[in-house]
């Protein structure tokens, strides 16, 4: 689903559809295979559902994985993007580091990613 892009992103497409919600989702499957394949390095007890940061329309989200979204789609609340959407488009997905740095600098904090 998504591919080595440069030092900070991976670049892949997701079908962007609005969501009701206050966060941005994925699917819950997906969200735990993105964060098992990409965020996770095998060592000890790992979180998988801990929030993906992607970036869209140049503003960085947090990404939780929810029930009832489809498999390959990413829900939006209409706060996150100025662009029409439904729409397949090309997302950017922080890699570890860069999620770590980016959910800091938002003020997340352990606490905080429990309770979205």
């Amino acid at each position: 689903m998504f591919e080595e892009f440069s030092s900070g992103y991976y670049l892949g497409r997701l079908y962007v559809e609005p969501h009701g919600g206050e966060h941005a989702v994925i699917h819950r499957t997906d969200h735990e295979r993105m964060n098992r394949r990409l965020y996770t390095d095998g060592e000890g007890v790992e979180r998988l559902d801990a929030p993906l940061v992607m970036k869209l329309d140049g503003r960085h989200f947090p990404v939780l994985g929810q029930e009832g979204v489809p498999s390959g789609t990413l829900g939006l609340p209409p706060d996150v993007t100025e662009s029409d959407i439904p729409d397949r488009r090309e997302v950017f997905l922080a890699k570890p580091d860069r999620a770590a740095e980016l959910l800091r600098y938002a003020g997340y904090t352990d606490t905080q990613r429990e309770a979205l």
